[in-house]
């Protein structure tokens, strides 16, 4: 086996290498709120509606250690295996005894319920098992399997223990006899097994994994695509799996498959928040410019799908708008499917409500929940890495990560901010000696300029800027300090015209976050008709409201209505204009943080009129 300490994902062969979770200190701060939720709560109380609703006990029944009738659902293994990544991953930042016995014990009952020739899959037993591999395209085998290897690799990387890996070898062992292109044909419906393969492969460095990985991106024509549509998170799901295998090989093939597809999703399909899936129909990716707000489905997978194909990007590339969009993913249209006591969740993530439409804790299919349990315990991962030029900073928050340069130098990096409310940013360096190398910080696209105030020794250095960064490479002593700021205030966004349901209308985003108008906080205004003013606003951070926002306080308005037009669907254009408009205040919380005080409207895209 290769060694256990290794990033969310470990490919060696990329530009940039993730450091590991454990390498990261979180410190109070944005993210770690967040995290500590879904430790304290969303962990815990996901695990018991796993045992209540049966999905535990069917590992049993089908071992023979328990009584009882297996629940005829078949993704719920996967439910059960993106909890057990989560807990794994939990353990690389909180030392919890308890939870790693209780996952030991979910390991056991696991392990127990795979058959002797490696397969495992609790909805194909007892008199279903001769109907394995029937239905690939609909009944998700090979996804479930997929989700046991990523959860058996982040088990093995949190504990270097490797029962739970050895158990999923032992099932892509049978999988490799049994898929291929001179053996039987087929590939999942539902993409997942290629990205974990790859990562088992790199795990094990058993290459026969990638040869798998392979045929199956090759059953979809993976090199060949010209566009993506269909089923959102299968969609991103694909993606990221070719990405993982282009990472591995360096097949131009590959390579220029993913960058085709990234532009084809990103510049047309792809909602402000980060969302992805504009039908409810298929829960679908729609054409080119096809971005419904009310209706958008953009289900939280599918924003957590975005952000993990962004990450392989980027650390193939190096790029800053891979960063770019991950972190577009991360503070809107992630977060915004979990509330903020981190124990319930959004399936669908619209940018417009006008219904009665509120967080629930647990769904017959719990794809989200447990993905953002695993999503939110990786974020250490995905704040830091390193090249062989130096050290690079993706993404800002009170953190301290801990590890060594690619000649295998020690060095720390502290970093000290309110981001993303305020985007001033102080970096400590900490090194036994003095040390050259370059330090990358993002520049996001947002910001007009990363600014550096200060660089307490030696002056500025040699700025070596990568796409997105600012690079400043000299030699750095311990305890050097970089003050930086990125500047964060409110901007209105507009759409391609091509989107026409938003066409005449702007969003606001300050920072990395996306901001929307709810109606608890715009009483006696119809939200569905508001507004905005002008693109001016009073910024305030509220420390009681919403765990602590910036709030947006502007101007806003609203058509009068005649009293010969009042009630009409159609009535004479700009009839009411001419009883004028009524000035509004207004104002704006952040995307992420709405539905978190009842059943209210939302809007992120508001009207603007000259």
């Amino acid at each position: 086996m290769m060694a256990a300490r290794a990033g969310v994902i470990a490919g060696e062969k990329t530009r940039l290498r993730f450091v590991p979770i454990n390498a990261v200190e979180m410190r109070e701060g944005f993210w770690k709120t967040r995290m500590d939720r879904n430790y304290e709560h969303g962990i815990p109380r996901l695990l018991k509606h796993l045992e209540d609703h049966g999905v535990i006990n069917a590992f049993g029944i089908v071992s023979g250690r328990r009584a009882g009738e297996r629940q005829r659902l078949c993704w719920t293994d996967s439910d059960l295996y993106k909890w057990m990544e989560g807990a794994a991953l939990a353990l690389q930042s909180y030392d919890d005894p308890d939870l790693k016995a209780k996952l030991d014990e979910i390991i056991a009952e696991v392990v127990a319920a795979q058959g002797e020739d490696g397969y495992l899959n609790t909805f194909f037993s007892g008199d279903l098992l001769n109907q394995r591999f029937r239905n690939l395209g609909g009944e998700h085998e090979l996804y479930c399997a997929g989700h046991l290897f990523q959860a058996a690799v982040a088990h093995y990387r949190a504990t270097g223990e490797d029962k739970l890996l050895n158990c999923a070898c032992r099932y892509a062992d049978y999988l490799v006899g049994y898929f291929g292109y001179d053996k039987h044909q087929g590939v999942d419906g539902h993409p997942e097994v290629e990205m974990a393969l790859v990562e088992l492969y790199r795990s094990t460095g058993n290459k026969s994994y990638l040869d798998l990985a392979e045929y199956f991106l090759s059953q979809w024509g993976f090199k060949d695509k010209q566009w993506i549509a269909g089923h959102a998170v299968r969609a991103l799901y694909l993606c990221a799996g070719g990405a993982d295998y282009f990472a591995e090989t360096g097949d131009p093939a590959y390579g220029a498959a993913v960058e085709r597809l990234w532009n084809d999703l990103t510049l047309s399909r792809m909602y402000v928040t980060g969302g992805f899936g504009s039908r409810y129909e298929g829960e679908a990716i729609g054409e080119p410019y096809e971005l419904p707000n009310e209706r958008a489905y953009a289900e939280t997978c599918a924003a957590i799908a975005n952000a993990m194909f962004n990450y392989r990007m980027l650390a193939i590339s190096g790029e800053g708008k891979y960063a770019d969009e991950m972190e577009r993913a991360l503070y809107n249209g992630v977060i915004s499917g979990v509330s903020l006591e981190g124990i319930a969740y959004f399936y669908q993530n619209p940018l417009a409500n006008y219904r009665d439409y509120q967080r629930r804790e647990w769904f017959d299919c719990t794809c989200c929940p447990t993905n953002m349990v695993r999503m939110l315990a990786s974020v250490p991962g995905y704040m830091y890495s390193i090249s062989d030029e130096g050290v690079w900073v993706h993404l800002f928050d009170n953190s301290k990560v801990t590890y060594q340069l690619a000649d295998g130098t020690p060095f720390s990096l502290e970093q000290s901010t309110n981001y993303p409310w305020d985007g001033v940013i102080e970096l400590t360096i900490g090194l036994k000696a003095p040390k050259e190398f370059t330090l990358f910080i993002r520049s996001p696209r947002w910001n007009s300029k990363l600014r550096i105030l200060s660089i307490s020794e030696d002056g500025p250095g040699i700025d070596e800027g990568s796409s997105g960064y600012r690079g400043i490479r000299k030699t750095w002593h311990p305890g050097e300090k970089i003050r930086l700021k990125i500047d964060v205030f409110p901007t209105l966004v507009e759409c391609d015209p091509r989107v026409r349901e938003n066409y005449g209308s702007v969003a606001v985003q300050r920072g990395p976050l996306v901001y929307c108008a709810e109606s608890i906080d715009n009483p006696g205004v119809s939200i569905r008709d508001l507004e905005l003013a002008s693109g001016d606003f009073t910024e305030s951070f509220e420390d009681d409201l919403l765990g602590g926002v910036v709030t947006l306080k502007g101007k806003g308005r609203t058509a009068l209505e005649t009293a010969d037009d009042r009630g009409l669907l159609y009535r004479a254009s700009g009839s009411a204009l001419r009883s004028g408009l009524h000035e509004t205040p207004v104002t704006l919380i952040p995307y992420y943080a709405w539905a978190n005080r009842g059943t209210s409207d939302m809007a992120v895209w508001m009207p603007v009129r000259e």
